[in-house]
C-alpha cells in the first residue's frame, strides 16, 4: 500500500495572519454558532439512542430538526477531544498527552476554531470546562475567546456554589448548580451579542463525577428501575447510572433554555447548534451493547452522539452514515459559516458539509485513529483493529465479540501497517509490535491517576494578563507532602509537617518586575504561625501562616459518595504574603517552611502571582535564595 494511503487526509486552508482578530467585518448572512460539549456522557445516555429511562427532549430535538452523525468518534478521555475540536488535528500534534499536571495544555503554535471565528468578526465566548491549559497564554481568552467563565482544569470538585474563574483570571464564588450557572453566562453572552454573529462554546461539566446533581433531579431517579443495563452488567453501579442520567436530564434542561432564548430573540433560524460528548461513559451503563467505556480505545470508549441543527440550511431528520470525528468539526463549521481558517498547519479532519447538505459527492474511504496511553486503535467504515491487533467486523459484530484477523489476514495486516505509520507520524514513536500497554495496578481508568508534571514550564508575567494561578495540580510535592487525592485536577497539597518538605512549580517568568504573592490555604488553629518562604532564582519572600483557618469538609456537595481518588473539598482562605521582585527566566519556584511551631504547616490549594509593576530594576535588592533540596 502506498504511504499516502496510511496518512490522514489533510485539508490545508490558509487564513488570516496572526494578530488580526476582528479584522474582517462579518457578513449579515453568516450564522451564529452554539456548540454544546457534554463531559463523560456515553452514546447510550440519550433518548435518541434508545435509552428509555432518561428523558432528553431538547437534545433529541437537535437530531430530529437537523442532522445526526451516526458514526461519530471522539477520544477516550476529556482534554484530547477538546483539543481535536479546537484545532481539527489529532491531539498529540498539539502537545496534549494527558488530562492533568500540565499534560492537557494545547501548544501555543496551534490555532483554534475560536481564532478563526474571531478573525471573521464574530463575538466569541466559552462558558464551562476548558481543560486545555490554565495560565496565559494557554488560557481560553488567549486562544480566540473574548469572554470566558468556568474552570480551566479537568474535573471540578465543587458543583454547588462553585468558585469559578472569569476572563481575567479572578475567582468568583457563584450561587447554584455549576451547569445552571455556566448556562446563565452563555445566555447572557448571547443576549449581549444578538446584534452581531457570535460563536458560543458551552462545555458542560457533567455527567463527569463527582456524583452531584440538584435534589429535584435526583428525586426522579433515586428509586427508578434500570431496565437497560451495561454491556458488562456485573460492573454496573445502578446508583451511579441513576445519578449520571439525572445529570443528563439537568443538562437537557439547560440546552432547552438556550434553544428557547435563541427562539425568543429571533435567532433560531440563523443559528447553527452542535451537540456532542468528549468520550465514552464514565461508568458502566447502557451503551448500546458496545465494548468499552471511558479510557478505552474500543468502540464504546470513543463513539459519541453528534447532532447539528441549522433550520433552513441543514435538512431535518437527515442521518449521515459515514464515519466522522471531532477533528472534522473545525473544517465543517468554518465551511458552513464561510469563515476562513486561521493557521497553516495541515488538518486531520474533513469538511463534512457536503454530507450534511446531502450533496452528491465522491467521499473517499478513510481511517479514524484513537489513542490513549500509547494504545492505538483504528476505525474504518466497516472494521475496527483494536489496540492488541484484533480485527472486528463492526457491521456484523458491533459489540466486538469475535475477532476475525485469522479470516481476514490481509485487511488486518493493512490496518496494522496504517497504525504503525500513524504512531510514527503523530505520536513520534518508532515502529514496533502493536501491543496493548497494561494498566498500572490500582490506577483508575481514563488516565486519572498520578502522573509526572509536564516538563513545559508555566509562563508567568504577561502584562495583558497579569494574574498567574499556580494550582497544586500543576506543582510537584517533595518530601512527605502529597496530594489530597490521586486525581490531581481538583486536589490540594496536604501532610506538610517537616522542614524537609517542599512544593515546587517550574516557571518561565516572561516579564521581570514586582509581583504580589497570595496563597489559598487551610490550617488548624493550634498550628498557626509557621514561617514559610517562596524563592525563585535568587529572590525570596518570607511570611507567616496566620490566622488559623480550619473549615470542615463540605457536606452539601455530593449526591453519592465520591469515587476513590477524588478530593473532598472545603473553603480555602487567601493569605497575602506580600510582594517580591522576580527576574525574567526559567527556573523552579520553591515553597518551604523555615519554622513549624505546631504539628503541621498548612494545606495548600494554589499560589497566585500577580504582576503589579514591570521592570525588576525598580525593586528592592534581592537576597540569596535558600538552596533547593
Amino acid at each position: 500500500m502506498k504511504t499516502t494511503l496510511l496518512l490522514p487526509l489533510f485539508a490545508v486552508v490558509f487564513g488570516m495572519a496572526e494578530g488580526s482578530p476582528g479584522a474582517a467585518a462579518p457578513r449579515l448572512d453568516q450564522p451564529n454558532v452554539v456548540v454544546f460539549l457534554a463531559d463523560d456522557a456515553g452514546w447510550g445516555d440519550y433518548g435518541r439512542s434508545g435509552n428509555t429511562t432518561v428523558q432528553t427532549p431538547h437534545i433529541d430535538s437537535l437530531a430530529r430538526q437537523g442532522v445526526s452523525l451516526e458514526r461519530f468518534y471522539v477520544c477516550p478521555v476529556c482534554s484530547p477531544t477538546r483539543a481535536e475540536f479546537l484545532t481539527g488535528r489529532y491531539h498529540p500534534r498539539g502537545g496534549v498527552r494527558g488530562v492533568s499536571t500540565g499534560h492537557e495544555r494545547l501548544d501555543l503554535a496551534e490555532k483554534t476554531i475560536a481564532d478563526a471565528f474571531r478573525a471573521a468578526g464574530y463575538a466569541t465566548g466559552a462558558f464551562g470546562k476548558w481543560h486545555n491549559g490554565s495560565q496565559w497564554p494557554y488560557h481560553p481568552t488567549a486562544r480566540g475567546f473574548d469572554e470566558y467563565f468556568g474552570h480551566t482544569a479537568g474535573h471540578w470538585g465543587e458543583y454547588f456554589d462553585a468558585p469559578l474563574e472569569d476572563r481575567r483570571g479572578h475567582w468568583v464564588r457563584t450561587r447554584g448548580y455549576i451547569v445552571d450557572v455556566c448556562t446563565d453566562r452563555a445566555i447572557a453572552f448571547i443576549e449581549k451579542n444578538q446584534g452581531r454573529p457570535f460563536f458560543c462554546y458551552v462545555p458542560f461539566t457533567t455527567p463527569h463525577s463527582p456524583w452531584a446533581v440538584p435534589e429535584e433531579y435526583w428525586r426522579r431517579f433515586k428509586n427508578q428501575p434500570i431496565a437497560q443495563r451495561a454491556t458488562l452488567p456485573a460492573q454496573e453501579n445502578l446508583d451511579e447510572t441513576r445519578c449520571a442520567l439525572a445529570m443528563i436530564e439537568n443538562q437537557d434542561w439547560n440546552v432547552g433554555r438556550v434553544l428557547a432564548r435563541l427562539r425568543a430573540l429571533g435567532l433560531e433560524e440563523n443559528t447553527l447548534v452542535v451537540y456532542f460528548s468528549d468520550n465514552g461513559p464514565n461508568s458502566w451503563r447502557y451503551n448500546g451493547g458496545m465494548k468499552g467505556r471511558k479510557g478505552s480505545t474500543d468502540e464504546g470508549g470513543v463513539r459519541s452522539v453528534c447532532y447539528l441543527r441549522w433550520p433552513g440550511r441543514l435538512p431535518a431528520g437527515h442521518t449521515v452514515s459515514q464515519i466522522t470525528a471531532a477533528i472534522d468539526l473545525l473544517p465543517t463549521l468554518t465551511a458552513l459559516a464561510g469563515v476562513a481558517r486561521v493557521g497553516e498547519e495541515p488538518l486531520d479532519g474533513r469538511d463534512l458539509s457536503p454530507l450534511l447538505l446531502k450533496r452528491a459527492v465522491d467521499w473517499p474511504d478513510r481511517m479514524i485513529f484513537s489513542t490513549w496511553n500509547q494504545n492505538v486503535s483504528v476505525r474504518t467504515q466497516t472494521h475496527r483493529l483494536d489496540r492488541a491487533g484484533r480485527l472486528f467486523d463492526m457491521v456484523a459484530d458491533p459489540g466486538q465479540t469475535t475477532p476475525i484477523q485469522d479470516q481476514e489476514p490481509a485487511l488486518a495486516a493493512r490496518l496494522a501497517q496504517a497504525v504503525e505509520a500513524w504512531r510514527h507520524d503523530v505520536l513520534g514513536l518508532g515502529t514496533g509490535a502493536l501491543v496493548a500497554k497494561p494498566r498500572a495496578k490500582g490506577k483508575p481508568r481514563g488516565g486519572q491517576g498520578p502522573s509526572p508534571v509536564d516538563p513545559r514550564p508555566i509562563p508567568v508575567g504577561y502584562p495583558e494578563f497579569p494574574v498567574t494561578i499556580l494550582p497544586a495540580r500543576d506543582g510537584e510535592p517533595r518530601g512527605m507532602v502529597r496530594r489530597s487525592a490521586a486525581a490531581p485536577n481538583c486536589s490540594y497539597f496536604v501532610h506538610w509537617t517537616s522542614l524537609d518538605d517542599r512544593m515546587v512549580w517550574l516557571l518561565d517568568v516572561r516579564t521581570a518586575g514586582r509581583y504580589e504573592v497570595t496563597l489559598d490555604y487551610t490550617c488548624p488553629v493550634p498550628d498557626a504561625g509557621s514561617t514559610i518562604e517562596i524563592s525563585f532564582r535568587g529572590s525570596r519572600l518570607i511570611g507567616k501562616v496566620a490566622p488559623g483557618w480550619d473549615p470542615p469538609l463540605y457536606t452539601n456537595q455530593d449526591t453519592l459518595p465520591r469515587p476513590d481518588g477524588e478530593s473532598p473539598m472545603k473553603e480555602f482562605r487567601t493569605l497575602r504574603l506580600g510582594e517580591v521582585v522576580l527576574e525574567a527566566g526559567r527556573g523552579p519556584l520553591w515553597l518551604r517552611a523555615l519554622e513549624i511551631p505546631g504539628k503541621s504547616v498548612m494545606d495548600v490549594r494554589r499560589l497566585t502571582l500577580t504582576l503589579i509593576r514591570p521592570d525588576a530594576a525598580v525593586g528592592s535588592p534581592k537576597r540569596p535564595a535558600s538552596p533547593p533540596p
